[in-house]
């Protein structure tokens, strides 16, 4: 069995995270079992739940344990098998977390599913065909339920999420605006995803600015929102909310480091008799097939093309990490193990 090189979560933020919260070990990978499967990991996935994982505290999942392996979705290649729906060879996307190897039980739920990349390339099973773009889906179908010729919004639209989002929802009918950092994000978001328009947050950094922007870019008030970041951006679109308007709740960034987002104006919510849901989408399992029929047909036919950030090397994921918390990245980001 080969040697595995694995990071761990070595103890626990205070405010920002940084790279001392993490810590690079090598060790034995054991046997396989009856029923388990050994892989190779090729593409780590880093997420910007991850960070609040590392807290200690309520939280609708458990948060990630000290001295184990970080938590984050994984693509690779079976090396070895003893279970009989897998086989060497076969493209399997998982849980394996920051590490090169894993051996996984083979009928565990939700752990190691099978993946096609003729038309799908691997590394977009942990983006815009992944966990990320079923996000975008649930959020989009199940919480805002658009109608043609609505006005939706999505902050860090140039991300994994917000591009899928642009997507799906463009294929509805539906006019987007999206919030992106920088002007090359948003030239993106517009010229290459579809966008409508798109917002440059680092040229509206308060409440007032990105109020005025969304309402020169939302004509018609705003009918939907897919909410990944919180604070002033949240704020801001309460502000041009139409009446009966959703927000899908999915990610509050902007709080990961434990400051609190206090609202500026929660009577906003009542006024506009608006609906706002916050979800996880691993509590949706049942929507994942249709979810990933449509989000592969989109990237098939050209109608999806993500982007994507890879650093190099397993030893360069907490670095990554930290900078996607920053924005640093473009599109999804991801770590390349092979």
């Amino acid at each position: 069995m080969p040697r595995n090189t694995q990071i761990l979560l070595d103890n626990r933020p205070r405010g920002q995270a940084s790279p001392d919260n993490f810590r690079l070990v090598v060790g034995d990978t054991p046997a396989l079992r009856d029923g388990q499967v050994l892989v190779r990991h090729h593409y780590l996935s880093l997420d910007p739940y991850m960070r609040g994982r590392m807290n200690e505290g309520k939280s609708y999942a458990a948060c990630q344990p000290l001295g184990e392996v970080m938590i984050g979705g994984t693509v690779g290649e079976v090396a070895e098998s003893h279970h009989p729906a897998y086989a060497v060879g076969d493209k399997v996307v998982g849980m394996g977390g920051w590490q090169e190897w894993s051996v996984v039980d083979g009928d565990a739920p939700g752990m190691l599913r099978k993946v096609d990349t003729r038309h799908v390339p691997l590394s977009y099973y942990l983006g815009a065909v992944g966990m990320p773009g079923v996000t975008a889906w649930y959020g989009l179908v199940r919480i805002i339920d658009p109608r043609p010729g609505q006005t939706l919004v999505v902050s860090a639209a140039s991300g994994a999420v917000g591009s899928a989002f642009g997507a799906l929802a463009k294929a509805r009918g539906c006019r987007v605006v999206g919030i992106a950092g920088g002007p090359d994000k948003c030239r993106y978001v517009t010229e290459e995803l579809g966008f409508d328009a798109c917002i440059d947050h680092r040229a509206h950094g308060d409440l007032a600015s990105m109020s005025k922007a969304l309402k020169q870019a939302c004509h018609d008030g705003i009918d939907g929102h897919f909410e990944n970041v919180g604070g002033y951006i949240l704020d801001a679109v309460l502000l041009r909310a139409n009446a009966f308007a959703r927000v899908a709740l999915c990610g509050m960034i902007a709080g990961y480091d434990g400051q609190p987002l206090p609202l500026a104006n929660p009577a906003l919510i009542l006024i506009n008799r608006m609906r706002i849901e916050g979800f996880i989408v691993s509590e949706h399992m049942e929507v994942w097939p249709e979810a990933l029929a449509e989000l592969g047909g989109l990237v098939a036919s050209g109608r999806l093309r993500p982007r994507e950030t890879i650093a190099q090397g397993l030893a360069a994921a907490p670095q990554a990490f930290l900078d996607l918390l920053q924005g640093r990245n473009f599109g999804k980001q991801l770590v390349k193990l092979i």
